[in-house]
């Protein structure tokens, strides 16, 4: 679900604006000053933001000035008084996307996200062979594992059981299963070499191999790769 930041001051265009965006599947936030909205920005991390030009405290301008700073990829429409032409060339110069002139119809705002959404998966770069966690990129091309882009020699077992872990964050899998889904039903050996081969990797990609963060202990069950 996207998220979209209001910041209007207009309470109640503010409230018209959020049912209708949660209508088509947004998840809102909202403020009603600058200052409140680039605080949300910062902990919420919208994908878009609908910034009216007159806002107390600092305006729309600054606000979309910062957002621009901070996060690069966001769409960001301004909100602009009828007839205001400056407003117009200012929101753009300051790094908007769109501007809209009040009044407006909130469904040809939503046009508007959806259309500069479109743009922003059009341009992205997709790379499916990456598989990224934290810290962890994992490539599947060349089957090789970085841990903050220094990379880590880990053996096939060791690569395999990464990527089950990564491939599904939060689930616990039990010993048998990681047995069988790694070294296979016919295995005849020693079902301790799970724990081996967990305990190798952990010293591997962990700070501290001792008090593991990222392979999770469940007890009585196995291990899991723990959801950030």
């Amino acid at each position: 679900m996207d998220k979209v930041l209001l910041v209007e001051d207009e309470g109640s265009i503010r409230g018209f604006l959020k049912i209708n965006f949660q209508r088509q599947g947004f998840e809102v936030v909202e403020a009603d000053n600058g200052e409140d909205g680039l605080r949300l920005a910062y902990l919420e991390k919208p994908k878009f933001a609908i910034l009216d030009v007159m806002l107390p405290g600092i305006d729309g301008f600054q606000v979309c000035q910062e957002l621009r700073k901070s996060f690069t990829n966001m769409g960001i429409i301004m909100l602009t008084a009828k007839g205001q032409d400056m407003d117009k060339i200012m929101g753009l110069e300051f790094g908007a996307d769109d501007y809209l002139v009040k009044p407006f119809n909130p469904s040809e705002l939503i046009l508007r996200v959806k259309a500069i959404s479109r743009r922003m998966e059009e341009t992205e770069p997709i790379n499916k062979d990456l598989i990224q966690s934290g810290p962890f990129k994992l490539d599947l091309y060349s089957q090789k594992l970085f841990k903050n882009s220094d990379q880590i020699d880990v053996t096939p077992k060791e690569y395999m059981l990464f990527r089950m872990f990564i491939e599904n964050p939060g689930k616990a899998f039990s010993r048998d299963e990681l047995l069988n889904l790694i070294w296979g039903y016919d295995f005849v050996g020693d079902p301790k070499i799970v724990d081996v081969n967990i305990r190798r990797l952990r010293a591997k990609i962990e700070d501290n191999s001792s008090s593991p963060k990222y392979i999770e202990t469940v007890w009585g069950t196995g291990y899991r790769w723990r959801v950030e």
